[in-house]
């Protein structure tokens, strides 16, 4: 799938000169994700650079780029639009310190659990939710009202043109040459196409960037009196963001593991995903003490970055300097880019974001992971909350797993020369298998001495002990003798009432624990 040679550790040259190309790639997108936020540009940029710079720095993944992403902006949005700008920042610093839980806890491999049909309805419903907050720049708003009304037809148009040729160049550019990042081309093109047009007197009225928000100097600190200034007003702010908060460290934690996965896979090792978790949050909690958004990594820059040699710490250190000095030195040159350029790389965010092959695949693979991937896709859409809709996926795919997993405890059932009667059970044993397994015996029909084979099976849980142990009471109760065969020791000691009919075979029996809190 990957053509990148396997590399360790990456040379000082190439990561400083991927980190440069990185970091004009990081800039129209984190002034897009900021207007995603329904923040200023230079909130998304310094959070690029901080998280950017700190992530790289200590983080578990050498090569992998952070910053503000639009998964996250995404939820923002709802937080900054209810409540006000103020919460964001104690809500970025309570998502780092989450995320450092998660990281010390080790919860860092529960990541793997995720379904791919809740990825792929994550995804598509992420991409539609990024599409849905552009649309909003066609419009005038009353800031009295909130009144939506078109733009008039000639800025429309104007508008609409820079978007499909912004759109274009970043589309066509790559076939050409990956000299250049094509997002860069594109915003540089449209600038001066537009500083030109106004120039010769056609000024169709488009939007820049400074005409939303001025953007220089160093990050504005947040004034947590606002949030924080009493005991009450802490517990009030708590209560806010907390969920927010939560949903934030879940889906930077996802997207930051699964690009570091990525990652693994072109570059032939293995990063650490606890400690990525770690320096994650660090990263997220001095962002939000600096008064920016936060972020997690991004898929996007980050092959950039592999593709160009920045295989090392360095590279994504560069970038978060380079970036730095951008924003200090060259922040009137970043006013004058169209907002219209930077819907247009949104555009392309979207189209490179929703997976379309999942419309192909809808119609081949099981109609349960169908309807996941629908139901994830359209609570994505409709609540903007993408850690419910990843949670809901989960316990859904869960629940079906149960089921067909339970439905698929069967026993092969035979007679010796003896005359006992086998039980061979195949599939797991496990709270939604138990009833299944118990009504595959018949006591009363069954002769005196009957053997219970778990050779191809699995003890999972509590309840399957329960049950094999309410199984041998019902035998017991009818003066028949009962015999357990291949089970595991774990299952052994948890057995109350069966443990005397195990037949333990030390070279035999399986060796695997079960989910227990007697065991922990």
């Amino acid at each position: 799938m990957f053509t990148i040679t396997p590399a360790q550790i990456g040379s000082i040259k190439d990561d400083t000169l991927s980190g440069l190309t990185v970091a004009l790639a990081l800039v129209p997108e984190a002034v897009a994700f900021a207007f995603v936020a329904h923040v200023s540009p230079e909130v998304g940029l310094w959070a690029a650079v901080i998280v950017g710079f700190l992530a790289a720095a200590i983080g578990g993944r050498p090569g992998m780029i952070s910053g503000a992403t639009g998964a996250l902006a995404v939820i923002m949005a709802g937080l900054v639009i209810q409540h006000g700008v103020d919460y964001l920042f104690p809500a970025v610093i309570l998502m780092g310190l989450i995320q450092i839980s998660v990281g010390v806890l080790r919860l860092g491999k529960y990541m793997r659990i995720v379904p791919y049909p809740v990825m792929l309805g994550f995804v598509n419903g992420l991409a539609v939710v990024i599409f849905l907050a552009q649309l909003q720049q066609f419009f005038d708003i009353d800031p009295v009202t909130g009144e939506k009304t078109l733009l008039e037809t000639p800025i429309l148009m104007a508008t609409l043109g820079v978007v499909l040729m912004t759109m274009a160049i970043i589309h066509f550019l790559p076939k050409f040459t990956m000299a250049v990042p094509a997002a860069l081309v594109a915003i540089v093109s449209t600038t001066l196409l537009t500083l030109f047009a106004t120039q010769v007197g056609f000024d169709f009225g488009i939007k820049t960037v400074g005409d939303v928000a001025p953007i220089g100097g160093l990050p504005t600190l947040p004034d947590f009196s606002q949030t924080m200034g009493s005991w009450d007003q802490i517990v009030d702010t708590f209560m806010i963001i907390f969920p927010y908060s939560f949903a934030f460290a879940a889906i930077g934690l996802v997207e930051s593991l699964l690009t570091l996965g990525v990652i693994d896979e072109m570059t032939g090792t293995r990063g650490c995903g606890n400690k990525e978790c770690v320096g994650q949050g660090i990263a997220n909690i001095v962002a939000g003490s600096a008064g920016t958004m936060g972020g997690c990594a991004m898929i996007g820059q980050s092959m950039i970055n592999i593709n160009s040699g920045g295989f090392g710490r360095l590279s994504g250190i560069m970038a978060a300097v380079s970036l730095a000095l951008f924003i200090l030195f060259g922040s009137s040159l970043i006013e004058v880019i169209p907002v219209a350029a930077l819907v247009g790389v949104m555009f392309i965010v979207v189209l490179a974001t929703f997976e379309w092959s999942s419309f192909r695949i809808l119609r081949k693979v099981p109609k349960h992971d169908a309807f996941v991937l629908i139901v994830v896709s359209v609570i994505t859409v409709i609540t903007d909350n993408l850690a419910l809709a990843v949670g809901i996926g989960v316990i859904i795919s869960a629940l079906v797993f149960s089921w067909t997993s339970a439905i698929r405890v069967v026993a092969d059932i035979s007679v010796n020369e003896e005359g006992a009667k086998i039980y061979v059970i195949n599939g797991p044993l496990f709270f939604g298998s138990a009833k299944v397994f118990s009504d595959l015996f018949t006591p009363d029909d069954d002769p005196d001495e009957v053997i219970v084979d778990f050779i191809n099976s699995r003890v999972v849980d509590h309840s399957a002990v329960e049950a094999i142990d309410s199984l041998a009471e019902r035998y017991t109760k009818r003066g028949k003798n009962l015999h357990l065969r291949h089970l595991s020791v774990d299952c052994t000691n948890l057995l109350n009432k069966a443990g005397d009919l195990v037949e333990v075979n030390y070279e035999e029996d399986p060796n695997y624990k079960v989910a227990d809190d007697k065991l922990a």
